[in-house]
Protein backbone atom coordinates (compact mmCIF):
# COMPACT_ATOMS: atom_id res chain seq x y z
CA UNK A 1 0.00 0.00 0.00
CA UNK A 2 3.01 2.21 0.87
CA UNK A 3 4.39 1.63 -2.39
CA UNK A 4 1.12 2.42 -4.14
CA UNK A 5 0.98 6.29 -1.84
CA UNK A 6 4.59 6.54 -3.32
CA UNK A 7 3.88 5.64 -7.19
CA UNK A 8 0.80 8.20 -7.21
CA UNK A 9 2.86 10.86 -5.08
CA UNK A 10 5.72 10.78 -7.76
CA UNK A 11 3.41 11.03 -10.73
CA UNK A 12 2.19 14.56 -8.71
CA UNK A 13 5.23 15.89 -8.66
CA UNK A 14 6.02 14.90 -12.18
CA UNK A 15 2.68 16.25 -13.63
CA UNK A 16 2.72 18.56 -16.35
CA UNK A 17 -0.11 20.53 -18.25
CA UNK A 18 -0.05 22.18 -21.14
CA UNK A 19 -3.37 22.56 -22.55
CA UNK A 20 -7.34 22.47 -21.43
CA UNK A 21 -7.56 18.88 -22.00
CA UNK A 22 -4.68 17.71 -20.30
CA UNK A 23 -5.65 20.15 -17.03
CA UNK A 24 -9.86 18.14 -17.38
CA UNK A 25 -7.39 14.46 -17.34
CA UNK A 26 -5.78 15.75 -14.44
CA UNK A 27 -8.82 16.65 -12.76
CA UNK A 28 -10.56 13.57 -12.95
CA UNK A 29 -7.86 11.44 -12.46
CA UNK A 30 -6.85 12.85 -8.77
CA UNK A 31 -9.52 15.14 -8.27
CA UNK A 32 -12.88 14.12 -9.54
CA UNK A 33 -15.72 12.31 -7.83
CA UNK A 34 -14.00 9.19 -8.65
CA UNK A 35 -9.79 9.41 -8.26
CA UNK A 36 -7.34 7.20 -7.34
CA UNK A 37 -6.61 8.91 -4.14
CA UNK A 38 -10.41 8.12 -3.27
CA UNK A 39 -9.75 5.20 -4.23
CA UNK A 40 -6.83 4.71 -1.33
CA UNK A 41 -9.36 5.92 1.20
CA UNK A 42 -11.64 3.26 0.37
CA UNK A 43 -8.85 0.42 0.50
CA UNK A 44 -8.50 1.75 4.14
CA UNK A 45 -10.75 -1.51 5.64
CA UNK A 46 -7.87 -3.65 4.53
CA UNK A 47 -5.37 -1.94 6.76
CA UNK A 48 -4.09 -3.23 10.03
CA UNK A 49 -6.13 -0.90 12.59
CA UNK A 50 -2.88 -0.53 14.45
CA UNK A 51 -1.72 1.33 11.09
CA UNK A 52 -4.55 3.05 10.16
CA UNK A 53 -4.07 6.73 11.87
CA UNK A 54 -0.60 6.62 9.78
CA UNK A 55 -2.23 5.45 6.50
CA UNK A 56 -4.70 8.31 6.48
CA UNK A 57 -2.45 11.03 7.38
CA UNK A 58 -0.40 9.90 4.26
CA UNK A 59 -3.36 9.82 2.21
CA UNK A 60 -4.58 13.00 3.31
CA UNK A 61 -1.31 14.48 2.21
CA UNK A 62 -1.65 13.27 -1.16
CA UNK A 63 -4.77 14.46 -1.14
CA UNK A 64 -3.45 17.89 -0.58
CA UNK A 65 -0.44 17.43 -2.72
CA UNK A 66 -3.13 17.46 -5.76
CA UNK A 67 -4.73 20.13 -4.78
CA UNK A 68 -2.09 22.20 -4.83
CA UNK A 69 -0.72 20.79 -8.10
CA UNK A 70 -3.84 21.33 -9.45
CA UNK A 71 -4.02 25.11 -8.73
CA UNK A 72 -0.48 25.69 -10.04
CA UNK A 73 -1.57 23.65 -13.12
CA UNK A 74 -4.57 26.36 -13.53
CA UNK A 75 -2.26 29.07 -12.73
CA UNK A 76 0.14 28.42 -15.44
CA UNK A 77 -2.09 27.82 -18.22
CA UNK A 78 -3.74 31.32 -17.54
CA UNK A 79 -2.20 33.67 -20.18
CA UNK A 80 -0.27 36.89 -19.29
CA UNK A 81 -0.36 40.23 -20.70
CA UNK A 82 2.45 39.78 -23.08
CA UNK A 83 1.27 36.36 -24.38
CA UNK A 84 -2.01 38.05 -25.58
CA UNK A 85 -2.83 37.76 -29.22
CA UNK A 86 -1.98 41.79 -30.49
CA UNK A 87 -4.07 40.88 -33.28
CA UNK A 88 -7.68 41.18 -30.99
CA UNK A 89 -8.13 44.93 -30.48
CA UNK A 90 -9.31 46.21 -27.35
CA UNK A 91 -10.95 49.47 -28.13
CA UNK A 92 -13.68 47.44 -30.05
CA UNK A 93 -17.03 47.29 -28.70
CA UNK A 94 -18.40 43.72 -27.27
CA UNK A 95 -20.25 42.23 -29.16
CA UNK A 96 -23.81 42.86 -27.66
CA UNK A 97 -26.35 39.86 -27.12
CA UNK A 98 -29.12 39.71 -28.53
CA UNK A 99 -32.54 40.67 -26.67
CA UNK A 100 -36.54 40.21 -26.89
CA UNK A 101 -38.69 42.81 -28.28
CA UNK A 102 -42.14 44.49 -27.30
CA UNK A 103 -44.85 42.05 -28.60
CA UNK A 104 -47.09 44.40 -31.41
CA UNK A 105 -49.83 44.14 -29.14
CA UNK A 106 -48.45 45.40 -26.06
CA UNK A 107 -46.96 47.94 -27.90
CA UNK A 108 -50.33 49.14 -29.41
CA UNK A 109 -51.75 49.26 -26.02
CA UNK A 110 -49.13 51.18 -24.58
CA UNK A 111 -49.24 53.99 -27.32
CA UNK A 112 -53.33 53.69 -27.14
CA UNK A 113 -52.84 54.48 -23.05
CA UNK A 114 -49.97 57.00 -23.75
CA UNK A 115 -52.73 58.94 -26.41
CA UNK A 116 -55.23 58.57 -23.50
CA UNK A 117 -53.34 59.95 -20.49
CA UNK A 118 -52.34 62.79 -22.36
CA UNK A 119 -56.27 64.16 -22.13
CA UNK A 120 -56.73 62.44 -18.83
CA UNK A 121 -57.78 59.05 -18.65
CA UNK A 122 -56.30 56.36 -16.17
CA UNK A 123 -56.13 53.04 -16.62
CA UNK A 124 -58.62 50.22 -15.07
CA UNK A 125 -58.47 46.28 -14.45
CA UNK A 126 -60.80 44.05 -12.95
CA UNK A 127 -61.28 40.17 -12.76
CA UNK A 128 -61.20 37.95 -16.19
CA UNK A 129 -63.70 35.53 -14.81
CA UNK A 130 -66.85 38.20 -14.33
CA UNK A 131 -70.55 37.26 -12.85
CA UNK A 132 -73.73 37.93 -14.47
CA UNK A 133 -74.13 41.26 -13.49
CA UNK A 134 -71.03 43.11 -14.00
CA UNK A 135 -70.84 41.11 -17.32
CA UNK A 136 -74.56 41.03 -18.65
CA UNK A 137 -77.57 42.83 -15.93
CA UNK A 138 -75.24 46.22 -14.88
CA UNK A 139 -75.09 47.02 -18.64
CA UNK A 140 -78.47 46.77 -19.84
CA UNK A 141 -78.35 42.89 -21.64
CA UNK A 142 -81.93 41.32 -21.49
CA UNK A 143 -82.48 37.97 -20.29
CA UNK A 144 -82.84 36.69 -23.61
CA UNK A 145 -79.79 38.52 -25.52
CA UNK A 146 -77.73 36.28 -27.34
CA UNK A 147 -74.75 37.03 -25.42
CA UNK A 148 -76.29 34.86 -22.70
CA UNK A 149 -76.24 31.94 -24.71
CA UNK A 150 -73.83 28.97 -24.25
CA UNK A 151 -72.72 28.99 -28.03
CA UNK A 152 -71.44 32.73 -27.57
CA UNK A 153 -70.41 32.44 -24.33
CA UNK A 154 -67.52 30.25 -21.91
CA UNK A 155 -69.66 29.69 -19.04
CA UNK A 156 -68.50 28.14 -16.12
CA UNK A 157 -71.45 27.33 -14.20
CA UNK A 158 -74.68 28.85 -14.38
CA UNK A 159 -77.32 29.80 -11.67
CA UNK A 160 -75.94 31.53 -10.82
CA UNK A 161 -73.75 32.19 -14.04
CA UNK A 162 -70.15 32.96 -13.52
CA UNK A 163 -68.54 33.22 -17.35
CA UNK A 164 -65.28 33.95 -18.71
CA UNK A 165 -65.52 37.96 -19.83
CA UNK A 166 -67.06 38.79 -22.98
CA UNK A 167 -65.86 42.40 -23.04
CA UNK A 168 -64.33 44.29 -20.45
CA UNK A 169 -67.05 46.64 -19.81
CA UNK A 170 -67.76 44.62 -17.16
CA UNK A 171 -64.31 46.65 -15.39
CA UNK A 172 -66.57 50.13 -16.26
CA UNK A 173 -69.28 48.61 -14.17
CA UNK A 174 -66.63 48.10 -11.53
CA UNK A 175 -65.18 51.67 -11.77
CA UNK A 176 -69.06 53.41 -12.00
CA UNK A 177 -69.62 51.62 -8.77
CA UNK A 178 -67.16 52.27 -6.63
CA UNK A 179 -65.99 56.07 -7.81
CA UNK A 180 -68.20 59.26 -8.28
CA UNK A 181 -68.12 61.12 -11.31
CA UNK A 182 -66.02 62.52 -12.83
CA UNK A 183 -64.57 59.47 -14.39
CA UNK A 184 -62.39 59.03 -17.07
CA UNK A 185 -60.77 55.25 -17.65
CA UNK A 186 -59.69 52.90 -19.93
CA UNK A 187 -60.38 49.27 -19.00
CA UNK A 188 -57.56 47.08 -21.52
CA UNK A 189 -57.79 43.69 -20.77
CA UNK A 190 -58.27 40.08 -22.52
CA UNK A 191 -61.70 38.67 -23.29
CA UNK A 192 -62.82 35.03 -24.17
CA UNK A 193 -65.89 34.75 -26.74
CA UNK A 194 -67.11 31.19 -28.30
CA UNK A 195 -65.98 32.00 -31.64
CA UNK A 196 -64.54 30.12 -34.73
CA UNK A 197 -60.65 30.88 -34.79
CA UNK A 198 -59.87 32.35 -38.54
CA UNK A 199 -57.69 35.27 -39.96
CA UNK A 200 -60.23 37.39 -38.97
CA UNK A 201 -61.47 35.94 -35.23
CA UNK A 202 -60.32 34.22 -32.60
CA UNK A 203 -61.84 33.00 -29.33
CA UNK A 204 -59.28 35.16 -27.17
CA UNK A 205 -58.34 38.87 -28.05
CA UNK A 206 -57.79 41.71 -26.06
CA UNK A 207 -60.01 45.20 -25.83
CA UNK A 208 -59.09 48.35 -24.88
CA UNK A 209 -62.55 50.32 -23.73
CA UNK A 210 -62.96 53.84 -22.83
CA UNK A 211 -65.48 55.44 -20.09
CA UNK A 212 -65.77 59.15 -19.32
CA UNK A 213 -68.73 60.59 -17.42
CA UNK A 214 -69.17 63.59 -15.58
CA UNK A 215 -71.63 66.43 -15.96
CA UNK A 216 -72.76 67.40 -19.19
CA UNK A 217 -70.73 65.14 -21.24
CA UNK A 218 -72.27 65.20 -24.93
CA UNK A 219 -71.72 63.08 -28.25
CA UNK A 220 -69.89 65.97 -29.46
CA UNK A 221 -67.28 65.06 -26.56
CA UNK A 222 -67.18 61.30 -28.33
CA UNK A 223 -66.67 61.93 -31.62
CA UNK A 224 -63.62 64.76 -30.52
CA UNK A 225 -61.90 62.36 -28.63
CA UNK A 226 -62.09 59.61 -30.93
CA UNK A 227 -60.93 62.16 -33.81
CA UNK A 228 -58.10 62.76 -31.64
CA UNK A 229 -57.16 59.26 -31.17
CA UNK A 230 -57.45 57.86 -34.52
CA UNK A 231 -55.36 60.47 -35.80
CA UNK A 232 -52.52 60.16 -32.97
CA UNK A 233 -52.84 56.12 -33.42
CA UNK A 234 -52.19 56.51 -37.40
CA UNK A 235 -51.67 59.81 -39.19
CA UNK A 236 -52.92 63.63 -38.98
CA UNK A 237 -55.03 62.53 -42.33
CA UNK A 238 -57.05 59.78 -41.36
CA UNK A 239 -60.52 60.18 -41.80
CA UNK A 240 -63.05 59.51 -39.25
CA UNK A 241 -66.74 58.38 -39.46
CA UNK A 242 -69.56 57.61 -37.19
CA UNK A 243 -72.69 55.15 -38.41
CA UNK A 244 -75.84 54.33 -36.57
CA UNK A 245 -75.67 51.53 -34.44
CA UNK A 246 -76.82 49.36 -31.29
CA UNK A 247 -75.52 48.39 -28.20
CA UNK A 248 -77.62 47.27 -25.07
CA UNK A 249 -75.39 49.66 -22.73
CA UNK A 250 -75.57 53.11 -24.74
CA UNK A 251 -77.96 55.08 -26.42
CA UNK A 252 -76.86 56.57 -29.37
CA UNK A 253 -75.05 53.64 -30.61
CA UNK A 254 -72.17 54.48 -33.38
CA UNK A 255 -69.92 51.70 -35.14
CA UNK A 256 -66.63 53.98 -35.29
CA UNK A 257 -64.73 53.57 -39.02
CA UNK A 258 -61.87 55.38 -40.20
CA UNK A 259 -59.69 55.53 -43.65
CA UNK A 260 -58.43 52.44 -44.89
CA UNK A 261 -54.75 52.66 -44.18
CA UNK A 262 -53.69 50.38 -46.35
CA UNK A 263 -55.48 51.45 -49.87
CA UNK A 264 -55.86 55.16 -48.24
CA UNK A 265 -59.58 55.19 -48.81
CA UNK A 266 -58.94 54.14 -52.89
CA UNK A 267 -60.60 50.21 -51.91
CA UNK A 268 -58.92 46.90 -51.61
CA UNK A 269 -59.20 43.69 -50.31
CA UNK A 270 -58.81 44.65 -46.24
CA UNK A 271 -61.40 47.51 -46.83
CA UNK A 272 -63.47 45.50 -48.89
CA UNK A 273 -63.41 48.30 -51.77
CA UNK A 274 -65.93 50.56 -49.70
CA UNK A 275 -62.21 52.99 -48.19
CA UNK A 276 -63.44 52.64 -44.69
CA UNK A 277 -61.95 49.79 -41.79
CA UNK A 278 -64.57 49.41 -38.73
CA UNK A 279 -62.19 49.52 -35.74
CA UNK A 280 -65.08 49.07 -32.83
CA UNK A 281 -68.67 50.99 -30.76
CA UNK A 282 -69.52 53.53 -29.06
CA UNK A 283 -72.18 55.84 -27.89
CA UNK A 284 -73.73 57.71 -24.71
CA UNK A 285 -73.98 55.66 -21.82
CA UNK A 286 -77.71 54.24 -21.45
CA UNK A 287 -79.47 55.81 -18.48
CA UNK A 288 -80.31 52.14 -16.85
CA UNK A 289 -76.41 51.91 -17.00
CA UNK A 290 -75.69 54.58 -14.82
CA UNK A 291 -78.63 54.01 -12.48
CA UNK A 292 -77.47 50.57 -12.00
CA UNK A 293 -73.96 51.91 -10.93
CA UNK A 294 -76.11 54.16 -8.49
CA UNK A 295 -75.18 57.02 -11.09
CA UNK A 296 -77.61 59.72 -11.26
CA UNK A 297 -78.32 60.25 -14.57
CA UNK A 298 -79.99 63.45 -14.26
CA UNK A 299 -77.08 64.64 -12.80
CA UNK A 300 -74.60 62.78 -15.26
CA UNK A 301 -73.86 61.64 -18.92
CA UNK A 302 -71.31 60.09 -20.32
CA UNK A 303 -69.89 58.14 -23.31
CA UNK A 304 -68.03 54.61 -23.64
CA UNK A 305 -66.01 52.87 -26.54
CA UNK A 306 -64.47 49.68 -27.55
CA UNK A 307 -62.07 48.46 -29.53
CA UNK A 308 -60.05 45.34 -30.24
CA UNK A 309 -56.48 45.68 -29.85
CA UNK A 310 -55.62 43.29 -32.52
CA UNK A 311 -57.74 45.04 -35.08
CA UNK A 312 -56.05 48.40 -33.88
CA UNK A 313 -52.23 46.71 -34.17
CA UNK A 314 -53.70 45.07 -37.75
CA UNK A 315 -54.02 48.42 -39.02
CA UNK A 316 -51.70 50.01 -37.83
CA UNK A 317 -48.75 47.58 -39.77
CA UNK A 318 -51.15 46.10 -42.20
CA UNK A 319 -51.08 42.76 -40.96
CA UNK A 320 -53.45 40.58 -42.53
CA UNK A 321 -54.03 37.59 -39.86
CA UNK A 322 -54.74 38.07 -36.42
CA UNK A 323 -53.72 33.96 -35.97
CA UNK A 324 -49.70 35.50 -36.65
CA UNK A 325 -50.19 37.30 -32.91
CA UNK A 326 -50.07 34.00 -31.06
CA UNK A 327 -48.73 31.42 -33.15
CA UNK A 328 -45.22 32.96 -31.51
CA UNK A 329 -43.38 32.71 -34.98
CA UNK A 330 -39.92 34.29 -34.21
CA UNK A 331 -39.88 35.31 -38.27
CA UNK A 332 -43.16 37.53 -37.35
CA UNK A 333 -42.15 38.86 -34.15
CA UNK A 334 -38.74 40.38 -35.28
CA UNK A 335 -40.31 42.70 -37.46
CA UNK A 336 -41.23 44.70 -34.57
CA UNK A 337 -38.27 44.46 -32.67
CA UNK A 338 -37.81 48.29 -32.88
CA UNK A 339 -40.91 48.71 -31.75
Amino acid sequence: MAEKIESIRNELNDSTVSNQEELEKFRLRYIGRKNVIADLFGEMKSVAPEERKGFGQKVNELKQLAQTKFQEHITNLEPTDDSQDKSVDLTLPSASDSFGSIHPLTATKQRFIEIFERIGFNVSSGPEIEDDWHNFTALNFPENHPAREMQDTFFIEKDPDVALRTHTSSVQVRVMEQQEPPIRTLSPGRVFRNEAISARAHCIFHQMEGLYVDKGVSFADLKQTLYHFAREMYSKNTEVRFRPSYFPFTEPSAEIDISCQICHGEGCNICKHTGWVEIGGSGMVDPNVLKNCGIDPEVYSGFAFGMGIERITMLKHQITDLRLFTENDIRFLKQFSTL
